[in-house]
């Protein structure tokens, strides 16, 4: 049976996203998301955040960079990499999420109609606004 490494995430950005390029000219956005877990406690419910580092690699980082700004909801399909190395004799990793594809969600701090890219393919979208009125869907039920 082969191993499955796949990942979905729907959360808002922590921080503006930061574009960099390595020495052969790749670019490489990186960025972190926090996504809520409800829990109840006692008698109420709790969020209890839990924070992600996503990276973007190539032309879909460079197009979608100006986009990913703090508190922008957004949509990630990809798979969890571990990278490992030694600092001051001690051995430290960390698990990374390397997006395959990345969705615009929301209104959140970007633009208010929620341009969204999925994969290469670019589309527009019409979202909810921050009442929940005006929501438009093609959904047939």
């Amino acid at each position: 049976m082969a191993d499955i490494n796949n990942v979905v995430l729907v959360g808002r950005l922590t921080r503006d996203a930061e574009l960099k390029y390595t020495a052969g000219g790749q670019a490489v956005c990186k960025f972190s998301i926090a996504v809520n877990r409800r829990r109840k406690q006692g008698e109420q419910w709790v969020d209890e955040p839990n924070f992600f580092d996503i990276v973007l690699w190539g032309r879909q980082g460079e197009t979608l960079n100006q986009y990913l700004v703090k508190g922008k909801q957004v949509g990630v399909e990809g798979e969890l990499r571990q990278d490992r190395w030694e600092q001051d004799g001690q051995n430290r990793s960390r698990v990374e999420v390397v997006a395959n594809n990345l969705q615009l969600l929301g209104s959140g701090a970007g633009n208010s109609t929620g341009t969204s890219s999925f994969g290469n393919r670019q589309e527009s979208k019409e979202t909810v606004d921050n009442d929940g009125d005006n929501f438009n869907d093609d959904i047939p039920f």
